[in-house]
């Protein structure tokens, strides 16, 4: 007996991807591959990388298949797994912690139907250039918050001021820089600005 056929649901698919259907993990794919793995190219620029991407995530859900809670659409899941391998690969490759900005930032300016502005370097140089405009104290405390991860307390143990100051420092610092990155149509960076 035949499992799918082209009229499948995707609903169908997932039940029987649950119960371990090979077969219904290549509905998911022929469903989902092309997509996901356009997707993964825009970042990567390397078919190699987008492909191999691409494979870890359907190696990932086939791994995860009985712990699957959609039951209606794979859609969303699958592109956060793609999102997050591209930010593991790239952070593995490169260990910059700009990498995951430039995808939140360009999957902001895509769902507000706008195209992507600038390829990674020139976002990377961007941000360089606009940090560099900033005073030495903010573009210290910057770094210290975004690209360290250090909390407001740590940074104003480390750097001999009040938590307060810190804060202050931090917000104006990320303002201006939001302003000058908006003045090269990067518009607002979702991750880059959260909490501030």
């Amino acid at each position: 007996m035949r499992i799918l056929t082209n009229n499948t649901s995707e609903k169908t698919l997932i039940s029987a991807l649950k119960k371990g259907s090979e077969r219904a993990l290549d509905g998911v794919y022929a469903l989902y591959g092309k997509r996901l793995y356009a997707y993964c190219l825009q970042f990567t620029k390397f078919k190699e990388d987008a492909e191999e991407i691409v494979e870890d995530v359907f190696v990932k859900l086939w791994t995860n298949r009985e712990t699957i809670r959609q039951q209606d659409s794979l859609r969303a899941l699958l592109f956060v797994m793609a999102k997050n391998q591209l930010i593991n690969a790239y952070r593995k490759r490169v260990n910059e912690p700009e990498f995951e900005d430039f995808v939140e930032c360009t999957e902001m300016l895509a769902r507000q139907g706008e195209e992507q502005p600038l390829d990674y370097e020139d976002f990377v140089l961007q941000l360089k250039l606009s940090l560099h405009k900033l005073p030495k104290l903010q573009q210290r405390i910057i770094h210290l918050s975004k690209e360290e991860a250090l909390t407001n307390r740590a940074i104003a143990e480390q750097l001999s001021l009040s938590e307060q100051t810190v804060k202050n420092q931090l917000s104006l610092g990320l303002k201006a820089l939001k302003e000058q990155l908006k003045k090269v149509s990067l518009l607002f960076w979702i991750l880059f600005f959260v909490n501030y």
